[in-house]
């Protein structure tokens, strides 16, 4: 059996990391309410997207943008989303082992793809097993604007129109729920007919100027990045989500330890007064 100090040491340092927790856990509980409110806001403009580029590419099948065109797939790029930090519980595993699952699966040489990672747990991870990362943008906002993460979308774009990659796969973690979130994989390029049919439709019967081909030259590229953006503010919202069960559970697991090492240190103490008495009885009798 431990002695007292040792067991009254485990318990202080037990209440000092239950501290650390509890306060991890509110500021995470913080951010998830911020990162719900950023990723609302950004669904109106979405839906708008979606809808002009429901009345533009789902009539004009005969476009020619090569974001439009299926060509043979000679190689794939994978962008996947993670964290800068850990703490998250199985939020970073679960999102790069099915990316990594899906990669070995379709995929005998490094040649035919390329990865594109958001977030150091992901360049760290994929680093550390021998996965070459072409592109990687890490200290992301806790609340990330556009601008912080277009440079890296621009670069996936124009890895596909430069015909460098021939289809864009993105994984990440969506939310569902404060207790819920799912890896999930999406493809972006090219778009397919589920992608062009999203919308809802309401501007089809607007009339274009000049001509549907040269908007979609502008819009397509606007569109995929604001795609990744949504799917980046998503995965925010699962991370922060994430690292709050993680830290409750933390903290609630410190709790039942600190119980337990409490019982265990009144056991002891019993026991140690105990054998005083004893001693101190027996001390008595002998000099009688």
């Amino acid at each position: 059996m431990a002695s007292l100090k040792e067991i009254d040491s485990r318990i202080k340092s037990t209440k000092k990391m239950k501290q650390i927790t509890s306060a991890m856990n509110m500021v995470s509980n913080s951010k998830l309410r911020k990162a719900e409110k950023n990723a609302k806001t950004f669904r109106p403009y979405m839906d708008k997207m979606q809808d002009a580029v429901t009345a533009i590419a789902g009539t004009n099948t005969s476009s020619s943008h090569p974001m439009l065109v299926k060509r043979p797939t000679k190689r794939v790029g994978y962008m996947v989303l993670t964290s800068d930090r850990g703490l998250a519980g199985a939020y970073n595993a679960n999102v790069l082992k099915t990316m990594i699952r899906d990669i070995d699966a379709r995929h005998q040489n490094p040649e035919e793809y390329s990865i594109i990672v958001l977030g150091q747990i992901g360049v760290s991870f994929l680093q550390n097993r021998g996965y070459q990362v072409a592109n990687a943008l890490t200290d992301i906002p806790d609340q990330p604007s556009f601008k912080a993460v277009q440079a890296i979308a621009k670069r996936a774009v124009d890895l596909y129109v430069s015909e460098e990659i021939d289809e864009l796969h993105v994984y990440y973690s969506h939310y569902i729920s404060v207790i819920e979130n799912k890896p999930t994989s999406r493809q972006l390029l090219p778009l397919s007919s589920e992608n062009a049919s999203e919308g809802h439709g309401n501007m089809a019967s607007y009339e274009f100027e000049p001509d549907k081909e040269s908007i979609l030259q502008v819009l397509l590229p606007q569109y995929i990045e604001s795609l990744i953006y949504g799917t980046i503010l998503d995965a925010k919202a699962s991370e922060h989500a994430s690292r709050m069960n993680a830290m409750k559970n933390a903290s609630d697991n410190a709790t039942e330890m600190i119980d337990d090492l409490s019982l265990e240190f009144n056991r002891a103490r019993q026991a140690a007064i105990t054998q005083q008495i004893t001693e101190i009885v027996g001390g008595s009798a002998a000099l009688e």
